[in-house]
């Protein structure tokens, strides 16, 4: 083995799933640094590793890092009042027509500074990275105005900095229509297209654009229009679609190559086939089916039949998904979806790590990627998906280095 002045260190006798499987027979992990330098039985690992390697601990259930691929966690405000109106029969489309839902957020949003945001999102990062998550996605969209979209993506990226964890900033200027462009959908677009997205870019605060493409959101034209300015900067994208009607932003978003179509309640097979063959991931939001009290449940079975990578996120955010806690999502998409636990394990590491245009370092443990990983106060990696329990986290590591336990 070659001299290296890399840290090594050696986790044993592990439960392991790797992202994809589930291995029967006790496991090791060789990290060197911040990589995973080799995975393996134990009845494989050698003497030279078990020699110069720290062991740090022996036993336990490993997973990746949780990944939450879709998240809208920094905002101003609260919703709790749509939250009582909602269980008085008030349905979402209408509370948003009345000025609140997005609308609410988004001027509390622009009241407050960046120190405010981030305090604020700071808490909600702490419950996520508690629950075994090391990589989150974090949108804009509660700002519409170019200088309050950049101001919450600057404070994503302050996140980041400040946290062990990594995150991706997406630019959701195509949330909402402010209210001073009613009746000038266009003309909101346009700013979208020609200011917020350029200088988004430039100013390397984006990793991917979003939009919202709903009856009360944009139409499918729109939505095309902000993948065409996306893509001349170099941006990939991701779509909210199909979750309250079927426009086909889901097909619209594989045309583009989409890294994910989220929601999709009302996904139809033209639209499954389209995510199949451009290789765009299903991101499935069941805190906000349980919230809204959805019935439409999204096609599971075609996804399967089509072979289109299904992630689970929380879609944490003030009013429709008001959840931070990702384990409770793999319970919800089991009970509520029909996933198998096995599934939804995948939709919050592997799959997941694919949705943020990530699977080359995360959501595995296999030689080469980054260690970020996780073992569990349990039996069986199952168990993530089967109980609702927190507190089971007994060590997070990020980069190789452990955060928590």
């Amino acid at each position: 083995m070659q001299a290296t002045n890399k840290p090594l260190r050696l986790w044993t006798d592990l439960t392991l799933f790797d992202g994809v499987r589930i291995h029967a027979q006790p496991m090791a992990v060789v990290v060197e640094g911040e990589r995973i330098a080799w995975v393996g039985p134990m009845s494989a690992l050698s003497s030279a590793h078990q020699a110069s390697a720290e062991r740090v601990r022996a036993g336990g259930v490993m997973t990746p890092g949780l990944i939450d691929c879709h998240t809208h966690l920094v905002f101003g405000g609260d919703r709790a009042d749509e939250f009582a109106q909602r269980l008085e029969g008030v349905s979402y489309a209408d509370i948003a027509a009345n000025g609140g839902g997005i609308l609410s957020t988004v001027k509390a949003t622009c009241a407050a500074s960046e120190d405010d945001l981030c305090a604020s999102a700071q808490g909600r990062l702490n419950a996520l990275m508690a629950d075994g998550v090391t990589t989150i996605e974090i949108k804009s969209g509660y700002g519409l105005t170019v200088n309050d979209e950049l101001k919450m993506l600057r404070v994503a990226r302050r996140l980041a900095e400040q946290n062990p964890v990594h995150i991706r900033t997406t630019l959701l200027g195509a949330h909402a229509l402010p209210p001073e462009y009613v009746g000038q959908a266009d003309a909101y677009v346009d700013l979208i297209c020609n200011e917020m997205i350029p200088r988004a870019a430039a100013e390397g605060l984006a990793d991917a654009v979003d939009v919202f493409c709903e009856g009360i959101g944009f139409s499918i034209t729109q939505c095309e229009r902000v993948f065409q300015a996306a893509q001349q900067h170099g941006l990939p994208v991701k779509a909210h679609a199909e979750q309250l009607s079927n426009l086909g932003g889901s097909a619209l978003a594989a045309r583009y190559q989409a890294l994910s179509a989220d929601h999709i309640e009302w996904l139809d097979e033209a639209g499954v086939e389209a995510m199949a063959k451009a290789g765009t991931v299903a991101t499935l939001l069941p805190g906000a089916f349980f919230t809204l009290r959805d019935t439409r449940v999204p096609p599971i079975d075609l996804l399967r039949q089509y072979g289109v990578p299904i992630a689970v996120a929380t879609d944490g955010n003030p009013g429709s998904s008001p959840i931070f806690q990702l384990t409770l999502m793999l319970n919800m998409a089991c009970t509520l979806f029909r996933l198998t636990p096995l599934e939804a394990l995948q939709g919050v590491t592997k799959h997941a790590a694919r949705a943020l245009g990530m699977a080359d370092h995360a959501g595995l443990i296999t030689a080469g990627q980054t260690a970020d990983f996780c073992l569990w106060n349990m039996r069986s990696p199952l168990e993530l998906a089967s109980t609702v329990q927190p507190g089971r986290l007994q060590q997070r590591v990020f980069s190789g280095v452990p955060t928590h336990g």
